[in-house]
């Protein structure tokens, strides 16, 4: 199992490139299930969740290739199995947005309930309730949701869908499975994540008519069939947010190619409140920092509120800035499972319910602490590169998941990061 030695004290200088998003490129691998001509997704990011969905739909008789360049081709023309298995998916809960365009497109779907980080339960049921307005016969039997069209129906049904809660990945299933049914589907209380914008216009380049992605309504009106296009994925935001906590935390002044400033402003409007310094360039940002930061407060939301993919990396900036802050989790009810790896680097943090209460102290110490989720894992890199001395991340399988070559990219701004195996 590999893991991180960090040698912390470096003030991070240069420029980092960033990846295409993970919560972008997963559903549109999946949306390209939608139709039987190929789809080339451009600037896919090298993680194991991306290799897993590739497993995935290779699993249902895709072809999908991976070219060098960051590109990946699906040609879903000879898909003959609308299963996804649970020994495929029991790593990663995104499988679940499978159910849709399977669904949609070949009027049946037996897809596993997923897995994925152990960061509190995301359940299903919003996703099942949607499909079933569409008029999908759903249930859910021996771990598995098996869906289909009642007996008659070739397509699914246009419906008006309202979630208990907002759903990032309900949203896109929905969205998805409207594509290919018939007449309008509007979808209230959606989602408005950048991810979303991105899927919405890879489906627009397929044929699909969609309008409104991006707010709390989205309209989309069925048609018979969808081509295939080329898209580039979105550029992933938690991995630009992390990278610039890493700089607020170290001090330092590095450029982030690919970075879209207007995907953060929550994120970035806290950091200036702390004293760092984060301004738009033509296809990049640049984040600059000096001294020791002030600690600010903040609550995860939907967006476009603070994020809870950052809060993590965001504590780890508070453990070493000046002053108190309270951090309150309102997404994930088990998202402080960080906190005690960073005391054992010295940070003073105590939990109460939702709330964390951080402390700031004038430096962490190294230690080996292990990763409990992807998040966590990042959080615990930043923390590593301030700490004086070594410190020692295991289990960065997790970081894996959604981080292309962290330490590469590390080191290449001045970090020292080592990946060794145990």
């Amino acid at each position: 199992m590999d893991k991180l030695i960090i040698t912390g004290g470096v003030e991070l200088r240069g420029e980092v490139v960033i990846s295409g998003a993970k919560n972008a490129a997963l559903p549109e691998l999946c949306a390209a299930l939608l139709s039987a001509e190929p789809v080339t997704l451009l600037n896919v990011p090298k993680l194991e969740d991306v290799s897993t969905m590739l497993k995935l739909i290779r699993n249902m008789g895709v072809t999908a290739e991976r070219g060098a360049d960051g590109s990946v081709t699906i040609e879903a023309g000879a898909l003959s199995l609308t299963e996804a298995p649970y020994d495929l998916v029991k790593t990663m809960r995104a499988s679940v947005l499978a159910l849709g365009p399977l669904l949609a497109r070949f009027g049946q779907a037996k897809v596993s309930l997923p897995g994925g980080c152990a960061i509190g339960s995301r359940p299903v049921d919003q996703h099942i309730k949607g499909l079933q307005a569409m008029g999908a016969e759903i249930v859910v039997e021996h771990g598995y949701m098996v869906a289909k069209l009642p007996s008659g129906w070739s397509r699914l049904k246009g419906a008006r869908i309202t979630t208990d809660m907002v759903t990032v990945t309900g949203t896109e299933n929905f969205m998805m499975a409207a594509c290919l049914a018939d007449g309008e589907t509007v979808l209230e209380n959606a989602a408005q994540e950048p991810e979303i914008i991105d899927l919405a216009e890879m489906l627009i380049k397929m044929g699909a008519k969609i309008e409104g992605q991006g707010t709390r309504r989205i309209r989309i009106q069925g048609v018979e069939k969808l081509h295939g296009c080329t898209h580039q994925v979105v550029a992933d935001r938690i991995e630009a947010g992390t990278f610039l906590c890493a700089v607020a935390a170290t001090g330092g002044d590095v450029v982030l190619k690919n970075g879209r400033y207007e995907h953060l402003e929550a994120v970035i409007d806290k950091l200036h409140e702390a004293g760092a310094k984060v301004e738009a360039l033509e296809g990049a940002m640049r984040v600059t920092s000096k001294g020791r930061l002030k600690a600010q407060g903040f609550r995860t939301t939907e967006y476009p509120g603070f994020p809870t993919d950052m809060q993590a990396q965001f504590m780890a900036l508070n453990a070493v800035s000046e002053g108190a802050s309270k951090v309150t989790e309102t997404i994930f009810e088990n998202r402080f499972m960080h906190v005690n790896e960073l005391v054992r680097l010295g940070a003073s943090i105590t939990i109460d319910g939702k709330a964390a209460f951080v402390d700031g102290v004038t430096k962490l110490s190294g230690a080996t602490v292990q990763a409990t989720d992807l998040r966590a894992s990042a959080c615990l890199v930043i923390a590593g590169l301030v700490a004086e001395g070594e410190t020692t991340v295991e289990r960065i399988y997790h970081l894996d998941r959604g981080y292309d070559q962290m330490e590469t990219k590390l080191r290449g701004i001045g970090a020292k990061i080592e990946r060794v195996q145990e």
